[in-house]
């Protein structure tokens, strides 16, 4: 098998881009443990489904114990469980605020953290963070949901660097919009769906383009295909954008000024 890669465990394996990027590494002859918490995963040879919630230290323990007593190693994690929600920042509840993040920073970390000692002991590891175009340019009336994805990138630059003695790798990839059901289970805040709410009409219009926008996006095997060609590297990116216009606005975004980047997410948003 060509690559780096023999086993890997798959966060959010069981719909979206984690599903397809369980299928894509399942058919490249990687053995893959595809984790969420439903237990399910793609029926494909070599996918593995495995009960796991990124959100519980005791669920991820156990996971990890099942694939160590079956595999004896683990090469590579891909940290592809998320969720979203939208709204204005000033009504979003601390609860709300807290939800969002629970899972996009909090259970990658705890599942990072988990897979560390395997990594160090080994020698050798690979991960491979899904953070988002978002966390780059921020995105009005999805802001935490950008901030968690921001905090995902700054975590991985770092997590790169300490792990990098160990014989760790670690990768960030930024996926701009893609068609999956992570439009559909998006959750609304509860004040900005208050009609008296001074942001309503907007919110409403705001994720109403977004919406259209994932909707007409690229298909998650195009994360996937990005996935599985770092796993293959020698050495792996810090940071890689799928597709060639995404690619050119995270670079255009490191070039213009911060004014012009604000104007023009005002157009397109608001």
């Amino acid at each position: 098998m060509e690559g780096y890669t023999r086993t890997a465990l798959v966060t959010g394996g069981s719909s979206g881009i984690g599903a397809a990027t369980a299928e894509i590494l399942a058919g490249a002859g990687i053995r893959v443990y595809a984790a969420s918490r439903s237990g399910k995963a793609p029926g494909r040879e070599g996918v593995i489904p495995v009960t796991m919630d990124v959100n519980d230290p005791v669920s991820i323990k156990s996971a990890l114990e099942h694939i160590l007593a079956g595999d004896g190693t683990l090469d590579a994690l891909v940290c592809c469980a998320g969720n979203g929600i939208g709204g204005d920042i000033e009504t979003t509840s601390d609860e709300e605020v807290k939800y969002q993040f629970e899972t996009n920073f909090f259970g990658l970390d705890k599942v990072v953290r988990a897979c560390l000692p395997i990594f160090r002991r080994q020698g050798r590891g690979r991960i491979v963070t899904i953070s988002s175009v978002a966390g780059f340019f921020p995105i009005p009336y999805q802001a935490y949901y950008s901030a968690s994805k921001a905090a995902v990138t700054i975590y991985t630059k770092a997590l790169r660097l300490e792990a990098r003695p160990f014989g760790i790798q670690c990768c960030c990839i930024l996926p701009g919009d893609v068609k999956t059901g992570f439009t559909s289970a998006r959750k609304m805040t509860e004040g900005s769906q208050d009609p008296s709410s001074p942001y309503f009409s907007m919110v409403g219009e705001s994720i109403a383009k977004m919406a259209r926008d994932e909707q007409a996006g690229m298909k998650p095997e195009v994360i996937a295909k990005a996935v599985l060609k770092q796993l293959n590297r020698k050495r792996m990116k810090t940071v890689c954008v799928p597709r060639i216009d995404y690619k050119a606005l995270y670079l255009l975004g490191n070039i213009f000024p911060e004014s012009f980047i604000q104007k023009v997410l005002s157009l397109l948003y608001q």
